[in-house]
This record gives structure tokens, sequence and C-alpha cells, in this order.
């Protein structure tokens, strides 16, 4: 599943309302910003800050977005199509600078790590920078015949660089491949769509030896062509097939796209504006599932845009009105299940790796996969293999079983469940299973005295049931107020409907700790993230050193961390709730959900639920504060992103009620008092960081002798 994160403005944007930049290319952490007049900009994005402004002279115009050398960490542009310009970042004056005139026009400067920028003509020739800094007048071939290059951009290939670039000419479009070394020069034909509809935008990436081309056409599709590397025996020229991906389509509407950028190979983000009767169509920003063909996210732009995009790295760059606009994403693994919201951590099944056991005797021909075991003897398999062949003597078959189900006692029932489920997996076993839970579920509807918690229990560990194939077992649970059952329900589901996991989280909130003590529930999955001593006092950290660190405050920052120190002691001596109950929560927090499903269901809560699963959240956020890198949670714990996402969805559905609450203003007022110290916190943290990056981009003298002592002072 993608989604949109935060987002913030970057910078305003050069020239005239509405007028697009001439390109945007990363260095870093840093982007340079070109605009179509004479300036060139470089930002420091995680700052938000400009690092420098470089501008051509009155009367020239930059034809060619500039880039970075990252080999020499100079810059490189183009202007008046011809007049190549390199600079340094210390340096303040572009008239200083050099400069070379070729003697063709440059379409673009593609700049790929570890290797020599990559200079691409308008006629279609592509050249390595240090050979025309050699010789700039040299000629320059030329294999375009009357057309115009439309996109072009640059992969790595076996350590070695290519260059890919479409053309137009008279409606066709025509894709071209030049590789350097050797040097090798491929031209297909791209497959004519239709006269109605032209591609407006491509994107492309490089896998197992073909490029991946993706062309946005002007009607809301979007169409896939694999473009081979190899070159084809045949001298005829190819045609390359399209093959449609996506149609871009919300609500019935056409998502009419002008920019698109690649974000994994399920995920992409389209710039455009959806078509309405009344002509009124709204800027929209969103991203793309092309593997389940839905909408993961969007966002409106009502301050227009000029419909171009770019993505390096986790970062999205979009133009919003007068503003270039930074919005993080996150593109999580791409199944059914995320497609939905349903997605779930394997991790926190709880299901052990299995294996074969060959430690058997070869004559057994019911032998299955089973868990690991020290090697058996020659008797023991011998009785092994005897008592295995006595239980398939008292095998019941599926049928049986649920006659049996029907009318006989629980006792009976419990043995022969049993028996069942020792004998050899046979086909189909998840369903065979599904059917013997219904018709178990469905006895305990019809007789509220039957309820045969351990064959419902036996059933579910054997990790083949679902929500799906059992509705109605949870239901029976939460009326019975089993926690255990429901405990391994949430563990093992990876498809219960938000109603549900908040009946559970209700039920768990409203059953006291004194009680809970008395059920069974399992505490090995329990909140190992924290230590929970019901009303006791948390033991202090021993002061010393991990991980070669000292716990004693830098005195750069010692107020800081001690007023950060202040307010998680205040807060964190105590946990509001049982080693029972805060299992039972962890459970609900590590559960999948979608939260536009989820957030309805959570106002089913009262106020003083919402008050005490909100101490709790806060409970184990100031606890993961707290961790050190040794002491940080196991796998099978919560993560703090649930913890924060789960504290915003209570906030979110009981805002009003919260607010009001007098119980409920302390618990805020310090959370809001934490999030501050750990913001002054890590804005310390920040400045060191500019401190040392400062001090690596120190040039140090190579020779220093034998012994010698540097004093580096931070300006």
């Amino acid at each position: 599943m993608a989604a949109f994160c935060e987002q913030f403005t970057l910078c305003p944007l050069p020239g005239a309302p509405g007028q697009a930049p001439l390109g945007l290319e990363p260095d870093g952490d840093r982007v340079l910003l070109t605009d179509r007049g004479r300036t060139v900009k470089l930002y420091k994005v995680s700052d938000q800050k400009p690092l420098g402004c470089w501008s051509v002279k009155q009367g020239e115009t930059i034809t060619c977005p500039a880039v970075c050398n990252s080999e020499t960490g100079e810059f490189i542009v183009v202007h008046d199509d011809k007049v190549l310009q390199i600079w340094k970042e210390d340096d303040t004056n572009l008239d200083k600078v050099f400069k070379a005139t070729l003697s063709a026009d440059v379409y673009r400067i593609h700049s790929l790590p570890h290797t020599d920028p990559l200079v691409l003509f308008k006629g279609g020739a592509v050249k390595n920078l240090d050979a025309l800094l050699a010789a700039p007048q040299q000629e320059i071939e030329s294999i375009l015949s009357d057309e115009i290059i439309k996109w072009s951009d640059a992969f790595m290939a076996a350590d070695q660089p290519v260059i890919m670039f479409v053309t137009e000419k008279e409606g066709n479009y025509f894709i071209y491949i030049q590789q350097r070394n050797p040097y090798i020069l491929q031209r297909f034909n791209l497959e004519v769509r239709s006269e109605f509809s032209t591609p407006l935008s491509f994107a492309g990436y490089l896998k197992n030896k073909a490029i991946t081309l993706l062309c946005l056409y002007s009607d809301g599709d979007v169409f896939k062509v694999l473009v081979p590397l190899q070159k084809s025996v045949s001298e005829e020229e190819q045609v390359l097939r399209k093959s449609l991906l996506i149609r871009l389509e919300v609500s019935g509407s056409i998502l009419k796209g002008t920019s698109m950028a690649i974000l994994d190979k399920d995920h992409i983000a389209v710039m455009g504006r959806l078509d309405s009767p009344d002509n009124k169509g709204q800027d929209c920003f969103s991203i793309w599932n092309i593997k389940f063909q839905t909408l993961q996210a969007s966002k409106e732009l009502p301050q227009g845009t000029t419909g171009q995009c770019w993505c390096y790295g986790d970062k999205l760059f979009i133009t919003h009105g007068k503003e270039l606009v930074v919005i993080l994403y996150k593109c999580e693994t791409s199944s059914l299940a995320a497609a939905v919201g349903k997605i779930k951590d394997i991790q926190a099944s709880g299901i052990k790796p299995i294996s074969v056991n060959w430690n058997v005797l070869p004559e057994d021909d019911s032998i299955g996969v089973q868990a690991d075991q020290p090697p058996l003897g020659k008797s023991e398999a011998k009785r092994m293999l005897r008592t295995r062949r006595n239980v398939q003597s008292e095998t019941l078959t599926v049928e049986q079983l649920l006659l049996i189900i029907k009318d006989s006692p629980q006792s009976i029932i419990e043995e022969k469940v049993s028996v069942f489920l020792s004998s050899a997996q046979m086909p189909d076993f998840q369903v065979s299973v599904g059917h013997v839970v219904s018709a178990l579920v469905n006895r305990c509807k019809a007789e509220l005295s039957f309820y045969p918690r351990d064959c419902l229990v036996q059933l579910i560990q054997t990790q083949g049931l679902s929500y799906s194939l059992c509705p109605d077992l949870m239901k029976v649970a939460l009326e019975k107020t089993d926690v255990h059952l429901l405990q391994l329900c949430l563990q093992q589901f990876p498809d219960i409907p938000e109603a549900i996991i908040c009946a559970c989280l209700k039920v768990f909130l409203s059953i006291g700790d004194d009680r809970l003590e008395t059920m069974n529930v399992n505490l090995d999955s329990m909140a190992g993230c924290v230590h929970i001593e019901n009303n006791t006092t948390v033991e202090k950290k021993s002061k010393g050193i991990q991980n070669g660190f000292s716990s004693e405050p830098l005195e750069g920052v010692q107020n800081t961390q001690l007023a950060l120190k202040s307010h998680v002691t205040d807060t964190s001596e105590r946990c509001p709730v049982g080693p029972q109950k805060a299992t039972l929560l962890n459970t609900i927090l590590r559960s999948a959900y979608s939260e536009t499903n989820l957030l309805p269901h959570l106002k089913d809560l009262s106020a003083e639920q919402v008050v005490l699963f909100l101490q709790y959240l806060q409970y184990l956020y100031v606890k993961y504060s707290e961790k050190t890198a040794a002491d940080l949670p196991e796998m099978s714990c919560v993560t703090i992103n649930q913890i924060m996402d789960w504290m915003c969805l209570l906030l979110d559905a009981h805002f009003t009620v919260v607010v009001m609450l007098p119980e409920a203003r302390g618990l805020l007022s310090k959370l809001h008092k934490f999030v501050r110290a750990q913001v002054r916190f890590y804005s310390e943290l920040n400045k060191i960081e500019g401190s040392l990056k400062h001090l690596q981009r120190i040039q140090r003298p190579e020779d220093v002798g034998l012994y010698s002592i540097e004093v580096l002072k931070l300006v």
C-alpha cells in the first residue's frame, strides 16, 4: 500500500506565475533547480534552505537543466543551446568560470554515479563530457532525420552507461538506445495507438537486461513497452508492441495526466487533471498501484500546477501554485492484502519455521513435514510408526466428524477432534478445518451451554484458518468473553474486519485487571517491549557505558536532556494496566487495519475506555523514548509507528471528548511537553550533524608528516 506522508514547501518558483521550471536534478540531499531564464539555484532539502544561486549574463538564456558531476563535485549547465559552463559551489560569478562553445545544439546532460557525464545533442549523438572538453569544436554527427527528441534518460547496465531517448516525427514515435562501450545504436518504432491520443510523458527503469518504458497518453491510459538492450540480428526496424498497464479513472472521470514518475515496480505517481461535465477540472497528484489497478492516494492542488513532478529517493517534488513542494511517501509490499488495507506482518503471526525431518523409516509412506526434532533411534522410530498406524486406523473423514459434532456430547467431540488433527494431513486440510470450525460454531450458537473451547483452540493453532473461513468464530468468542481465543485469532487471522477489531478492543478495555489475572492469557507475546510492573516504581537505569557510549549528557545538550528526562520520569513510573491487559492491547496494536474503515468503529468506545487506552499508549511511547540501542524491543513487540498511528486515530475519533474531559487534560499536557522536549533535543542533534558535515568538507593537506596537531574551528 502506498500513501503520502508529510509535505513542506522547499522554495518559491522563479519566473513568472505559471511558468514551469526547466528542470530539477538531485545531488544527494540537495537539488539543483533551473528556471527557464537565467538562474540556477542549489537547495538543501532536509534543511529547506538555499545554498547557492548563479545566473548567466543578461541576454543569455539557459536551455539545458544544470546537473552535478558526481565525480568532481562540479556543476554543469548549457545556455543558448551551445555554450557549456562548469563551476564549483564556492564560485560566485559565472562570468569567471570555465566556458566552452560547442559545434552543435545540446538537448540534455545526463550525470550518472561513478562515471563521466554524457551530453546528448539534439541530432541524437552522445558524447562523454571529457571528450568534448578536449576538443569543444569537434564535429558532431547527426543520426536523426527531422525527428525531435521528446524525452531522454540514462541508466547503468553492467557498469556501462546507456542512453535512451524518444523522438517524434509527423505523429510517429521512435525509441533510440545508445551504448557507449562498445558503441551500439538501436532504433525501434513505437506502435501507433490512435490518432486521437498522443503520449505526454515517459518514464523508464532498467531490469533484467531490458528497459521498461512507461508511456502516459493524453486519454488517461498508461502503456508499458519492453525495450531490449541486446541488438537484434535482423537489420529491419523492430516495432515495439505496447501493453495497457492501467487506465487512470476516478469515479467514472478520466484523469488526464501531464507527467508521471516511477516510485517502484508496482507504483507510479501521476500529475493530472480530472475531467468534469462543467469543465471545472481539478488539478491533482496521485499514486497508483499498477499491479492491482487501484488508486492508492490522491492530493488536490487548488492553486494549480505546471504539471511537473520528480521522484528522488523517498521524496516527490511537485509544482503547486508559485511554490516547489516536497512530499514524502511510502510504498509497502504490493500484494492483494496491501491493496485492500489488510497487510499483516508475517513475523508477527507467530508462525514457526517448519522443516522436513529425514530421520524416519523409509517404508513409512505417511511421513509428512514435521517440526525440527532430534534424531530418533531405530526402536523409537518403530514405536512411532506403530503409533501412527494405530492412529490411521481410527482416522475419521470430515463428513463423519461433522455428523459427530451435530449431536454428540462435548467430551466425545473433543476426543474425535484430537484424533482428526493427529492424523496425517489430508488434501484440502485448510478447507476441512474450516468446515469443522463452522460446525462447532453453529452448534455453539444453537446451544448456549455448548462451548468446546479446547477444540477451538486446537483448530486455530493449526494455522490453517482465517476470518473469512469462519466469520462467526470471533463473534461467539466475544459473546463468551473468551480473551484467550480472541488473542489467538488476532495473532493469526490476516483478514479480521475493523468492526471486530474494535469490538475486541472494547472487551479488553472493559475487563478489570483482577478478573484478567484469573483468565488464560498468553504472556509470551506480551509487551516484551516494556517491563511492566503494575503499581510499582520502574527501576531507574544504571549509569554506564553501552556500545561504547556513556549515558552522561554532553555539556552542550545537558539542559535539553534534563528537560526531556524530567518529562519522561514523571509519566513513565507506572503502567496504567496490568500485564494481561497490556498483552491483549499489544495484540490489538499489531492487527492489520484500514484507517478509513477503523475510524468510525473507534467512536463506539466510552470516554473512560478512551482515556485508559490513551494512557497506555502514552506509557508505551515514553518507554520507547527511554530505550537505548541495546534495549530496543524484539521483533514480536509493537513498533513506535503503530503506537503513534493508534494514538492519532483515537484522538481523531474522540477529539471533542478528550478535550472536554478533565481526566484527559493532564495526559494531553504531558504529551505536549514531552514532544516539545524531544523537538529541542533533536534540534541540538541537527546542529551537531551540521558541524560534523562541515568537518568532512574541510580540505586537509595530504602530507601531514610523521606527527602533527590539527586544530579544527567550527564557525
